[in-house]
């Protein structure tokens, strides 16, 4: 039998008086969300430059300026590519042009990530990272043996780095899966043991060889030269996929979708027979709001109102003709049984019960663009999903960002070791085009974005490389290093990973 989703919700007084992201006693609070809401909406245009988690960011040059260079890029090496706060250093590695380990080039298009205890190695830290790539069928940049590809056409999939945490350096990185395409988010699987990658795409045959739209599965023991045939897990849906969050005690998989602008996004479960076995089978269901059918989440919503969430069956996960105008597309499926529609879900993370995932563009704050439907597009939420089997659970906005100069396009994100948040912008060109005085010349800038358990929303890092995103940001399992990607625009040395690390303790994450 599937297995059941079964946890007690926190009630709403519970939830405001304890806490929304619950981690070692440390607490977010809407209380304190409500205040920065307040505090923001006080303040002036433009984006706050003052940043007070970790004091005000400067221009800093990575620690591995030797290895940089050694691998081709003497440009970068020198070139003071983050703005961090006062005591935090980065190494970068994995560059854009580069060779991997196994004599791949390194793959454009850096995006969703986790880390990983190593399996055999106590002080190397095994990530995963997504590469994201959007080529044509027959083009494109990640390699490996033709034999292992799920479409002989796709150039997308994963590269597994692993990095020395002690001797701050990169120890090897390969290619893991391959033959996929625009892999784009994902999320660690059920024990720790394997990393699912997700397909934003429902593109099928022709022009590509094999249809696709779906998420699949990386074992976190492949090594180099022994990657596996990439299988697609089907019952989990066929649509634009962006993250999953596995539940770790349950093995329930959360998934959100991103099918673009104007068009409606879903907020999924997958039910697995075997959560050890993914492909095993299970039951796909979307998120709908009892008695409030085809509830629309992406705007006018109240931050902490807690909606009874119901999940709706869908019929046929692995549909045939899955596009946008498709009434058998995954997304229309559930709505028409009366499921709730988002604005582009994008990163989803599992902490302490409750699943957090984010829209990019919901909010009533607006930021200038128009959706082909006419939804005028807002700067971001911040949603909490609590199971509780009895009721379907509660779902509550926990955060919505009142303009840009709190967060803007939010996308990847994960939960800090003090029970924070650490969201990742991808503003990618809305209207209301941002500059920074720490990114000279270039618009629409980047951040990675802190909300401390205090409430308190803060720049961590500014990327001055470029105006493309950050992705993948995740903790090490020691938590002394953060990792991230600049996602890069296809171009020699435009993106890499990053290894953060300082003085953690002296602020709120």
């Amino acid at each position: 039998m599937p297995i059941n989703d079964a946890r007690p919700l926190l009630t709403r007084r519970s939830f405001l008086g304890r806490s929304a992201l619950a981690t070692g006693g440390t607490v977010l609070s809407l209380s304190a969300l409500g205040r920065l809401n307040a505090r923001s909406a006080l303040a002036a245009g433009g984006r706050d430059r003052h940043g007070t988690g970790y004091g005000p960011l400067a221009p800093v040059t990575p620690s591995n300026d030797g290895d940089i260079a050694a691998a081709g890029f003497p440009e970068l090496a020198a070139f003071p590519i983050l703005a961090l706060p006062h005591g935090f250093h980065y190494r970068a590695f994995s560059i854009i042009g580069g060779v991997l380990s196994d004599g791949n080039p390194v793959p454009v298009n850096h995006d969703g990530m986790s880390a990983f205890a190593h399996p055999t190695e106590g002080e190397v830290v095994r990530l995963i990272r997504n590469q994201e790539d959007r080529a044509a069928p027959g083009l494109g940049s990640v390699m490996g043996p033709p034999e292992t590809r799920y479409d002989a056409l796709g150039r997308g999939g994963t590269v597994t780095l692993d990095y020395d945490e002690r001797r701050h350096r990169l120890v090897q990185d390969y290619v893991s899966l391959n033959g996929t395409i625009v892999n784009c988010a994902g999320g660690r699987g059920f024990g720790l043991r394997s990393w699912l990658t997700c397909e934003e795409t429902t593109a099928g045959a022709p022009p590509w060889g094999q249809r696709h739209g779906y998420v699949f599965q990386v074992p976190l023991s492949v090594e180099p030269g022994q990657l596996q045939p990439a299988v697609p897990v089907r019952p989990m849906g066929r649509f634009a996929h962006e993250a999953v969050a596995v539940d770790l005690d349950t093995g329930v998989v959360y998934l959100t979708e991103d099918a673009g602008s104007g068009v409606g996004s879903g907020f999924y479960r997958y039910l697995p027979d075997d959560p050890v076995d993914l492909l095993a089978g299970g039951r796909l269901q979307m998120l709908g709001i009892a008695g409030l059918p085809q509830y629309d989440a992406r705007q006018g919503q109240t931050e902490g109102t807690v909606l009874t969430a119901v999940w709706l069956d869908i019929d046929d996960p692995d549909p045939a003709a899955a596009g946008n105008s498709s009434p058998t597309r995954t997304f229309n499926q559930g709505y028409v049984k009366g499921g709730a529609k988002f604005n582009r879900l994008e990163g989803c993370w599992w902490d302490s019960g409750s699943i957090f995932f984010v829209s990019t563009s919901g909010g009533d704050a607006k930021n200038g663009d128009v959706n082909a439907d006419g939804f005028h597009e807002g700067y971001g939420q911040i949603w909490q999903y609590t199971p509780d089997g009895a009721s379907g659970g509660g779902l509550r906005l926990l955060f919505e960002s009142p303009g840009q100069a709190v967060l803007d396009s939010p996308d990847n994100i994960t939960i800090t070791p003090r029970g924070g948040l650490m969201l990742c912008e991808d503003d990618a060109g809305s209207t209301d085009m941002d500059t920074h005085p720490l990114a000279p010349g270039i618009v629409n800038v980047n951040r990675l974005v802190g909300v401390s358990p205090a409430g308190e929303a803060f720049e961590f890092a500014v990327n001055r490389l470029n105006s493309t995103e950050f992705a993948g940001a995740c903790f090490s399992p020691s938590r002394r290093t953060m990792f991230a990607n600049i996602f890069g625009n296809g171009s020699r040395g435009s993106g890499m990973t990053v290894a953060i690390s300082g003085p953690w303790s002296a602020g709120p994450l």
